[in-house]
C-alpha cells in the first residue's frame, strides 16, 4: 500500500523553550514512519504553502493578516498558552499547504493513505483567533477545500482535547461531519454530548467526552456504536483525521488510559470508514510525550497498511461505558416522527 508522507514540517521553526509544543514532537512522528520501513511503498511530497485564498476558506482574512503582521514584528505570546515567534507564519502557512497536498496527491491516484507530519497542530484555531498551540486549523482547511469540490467529508478527532475550532468551522455545514472523542471536562471545556451540530447541519457533529481512564476497549465500542451508524447514513467520500496521541497513558497533559496498540485498532476502524483507497488521511495534532507519538504514530500507519508496529497490547478495563451509551442514545437514528 502506498503511503503518501508531508513532512516533517516545522522540525526547528517556531519554537518557544519550554513549551509542550516543541520541534521534536515532529522529529518523533517522523521517526515513527520510518520505522516502518516503507521503502517503495512511501511517497514523500515537496511542501508548499498554503495561500492565503485557500486559508480564507476557513479563517476571517483580517485574522490572517493580524498573524502574518504579528509574526512580522517579532511575534509573542497570542493567548497564555499559545505563542508565536518570526517564522511562525511560515511554518502554519506550511502544514496547512501541506495537507491541501495530500489531498491532491491522494486525488490523483498517487497513494492509498497519507500522514501530514507538520506541526503547530491546528484544530483549536477558530476562524479568527489562535488558541490551544494552534494557528491555523489545517484538517478544516483541506476538508473545506474538498467540500468547495462537492465532497462530502467526515473528520475524526481523537485528540484527548476538543476540537472546538474545528466544530465551530463546520457547525452548520452539511458538507461535513465532525467527530471528537476527548476527555470530559479538559481544555477547552467545550464538547458536550448534546452539542450535536446547526440548524442546517443538526446531528453532523458528534462529541463522546470520556472520563479519565478510559483506556481502548471504550473507544472501540464508541466507534463501533456510535461513530460507524452515523457515518454510514451521511456517507462520507473522504475521511481525514485529527491524530493527537495526547490520549496515551502515558501523555503528561491529560488523563486517558490509550496505548500504541489501541491507535492501531482506531486507525483500522477509521479506515474502514472510508468509502475506498486514496480518501484517507492524517494530520499530526496533540500528543506531548515523545516516546508515545513516536509508538502511536507507527501503529496507526501499522494499523493502516498492515504492517505490525505495536510493542504495547491494546488496553481494557477503564471507565467510559455509560459515557458511550449516552452518545449513542444522542445519535440513534431519529424515526420518520421525530426532530434531531
Amino acid at each position: 500500500m502506498n503511503v503518501v508522507v508531508a513532512g516533517p514540517i516545522a522540525s526547528r521553526e517556531h519554537e518557544h523553550p519550554g513549551h509542550p509544543e516543541r520541534p521534536a514532537r515532529v522529529d518523533a512522528a517522523a521517526a515513527a514512519i520510518e520505522d516502518l520501513h516503507l521503502g517503495s511503498d512511501r511517497i514523500d511530497l515537496a511542501a508548499r504553502a498554503a495561500s492565503l485564498e485557500e486559508l480564507a476558506l476557513v479563517h476571517d482574512p483580517a485574522y490572517l493578516r493580524a498573524l502574518e503582521s504579528f509574526c512580522e514584528a517579532g511575534g509573542g505570546k497570542l493567548d497564555p498558552d499559545t505563542y508565536a515567534r518570526p517564522s511562525s507564519w511560515d511554518a502554519a502557512r506550511a502544514v496547512a499547504g501541506a495537507g491541501l497536498a495530500v489531498v491532491d496527491a491522494l486525488d490523483h491516484g498517487d497513494g492509498e493513505v497519507a500522514f501530514v507530519v507538520a506541526r503547530p497542530p491546528g484544530h483549536h484555531a477558530l476562524a479568527d483567533r489562535a488558541m490551544g498551540f494552534c494557528l491555523v486549523n489545517n484538517v478544516a482547511v483541506a476538508a473545506a477545500a474538498l467540500a468547495d469540490r462537492g465532497e462530502r467529508v467526515l473528520i475524526v478527532d481523537w485528540d484527548v482535547h476538543h476540537g472546538n475550532g474545528t466544530e465551530a468551522v463546520f457547525w452548520d455545514d452539511d458538507r461535513v461531519c465532525y467527530v471528537s472523542t476527548h476527555q470530559d471536562g479538559l481544555y477547552p471545556g467545550t464538547g458536550r454530548v448534546t452539542d450535536v451540530g446547526g440548524a442546517e447541519a443538526r446531528g453532523l457533529t458528534m462529541n463522546i467526552p470520556l472520563p479519565p481512564g478510559a483506556t481502548g476497549d471504550v473507544f472501540c465500542r464508541a466507534f463501533d456504536d456510535v461513530v460507524a451508524p452515523v457515518a454510514a447514513r451521511f456517507g462520507p467520500t473522504w475521511v481525514l483525521v485529527s491524530a493527537g496521541y495526547d490520549a496515551h497513558r502515558d501523555d503528561p497533559l491529560a488523563d486517558l488510559g490509550l496505548s500504541s496498540g489501541d491507535y492501531a485498532l482506531l486507525a483500522s476502524k477509521v479506515r474502514e470508514l472510508a468509502p475506498r483507497p486514496g480518501r484517507l488521511a492524517f494530520f499530526l495534532e496533540g500528543g506531548y510525550d515523545l516516546d508515545a507519538i513516536r509508538a502511536s504514530v507507527a501503529a496507526t500507519l501499522g494499523g493502516v497498511v498492515g504492517s505490525d508496529a505495536t510493542t504495547e497490547a491494546p488496553t481494557a478495563g477503564g471507565p467510559g461505558a455509560a459515557a458511550v451509551a449516552r452518545a449513542r442514545r444522542v445519535h440513534a437514528e431519529p424515526s420518520d416522527d421525530d426532530v434531531w
